[in-house]
């Protein structure tokens, strides 16, 4: 009984390696990323890129462990569920409401450090923030609300 379930384990696990997944591999940067609302310094883009960008941009680096199932599909998932959240590639299609909340959000993850996750930083060290990054970081965001508030306020006063 336990050689068939076993069997079984075996058999089901070689299946799934044909089953194919859809990765996240396109334009990281592009016409609606946070960069063309935000001001944002190379220092910024870069921590972005390094430790954001894999689940928070149209374009994930995959590492070669991803090409093993199940682990690809769970990873993919939680790349999934970070777009959900937030896309830094489609940020500037959002509503100005939503774009200031998405730049709270950043500093409410960032101040309790549940940014990056834990479960991403283990594998990939470079993306673990030093506290002079995550407070570079929040100070990037509070300015980028103030530059999308003054955008909106502007374009209210030009509106007859």
């Amino acid at each position: 009984m336990i050689k068939k379930i076993g069997l079984v384990v075996v058999v089901a696990l070689i299946a799934i390696q044909f089953i194919p997944m859809t990765k996240n591999q396109g334009q990281e940067w592009g016409n609606s990323d946070i960069t063309t609302v935000v001001n944002t310094p190379e220092m910024i883009k870069q921590t972005l890129h390094t430790s954001c960008n894999d689940c928070h941009s149209n374009n994930t680096m995959y590492p070669w462990y991803t090409r093993v199932q199940p682990l690809g599909f769970w990873i993919n998932h939680h790349v999934e569920d970070g777009l959900r959240h937030l896309n830094f590639t489609e940020f500037a299609k959002y509503t100005s409401k939503r774009k200031m909340h998405k730049l709270d959000e950043i500093v409410e993850m960032l101040d309790e450090h549940e940014m990056p996750l834990q479960s991403y930083t283990i594998i990939h060290k470079n993306a673990l923030l030093t506290l002079q990054q995550s407070t570079d970081l929040i100070a990037w965001a509070k300015l980028g609300k103030q530059q999308i508030l003054a955008d909106s306020l502007s374009k209210i006063q030009l509106t007859p």
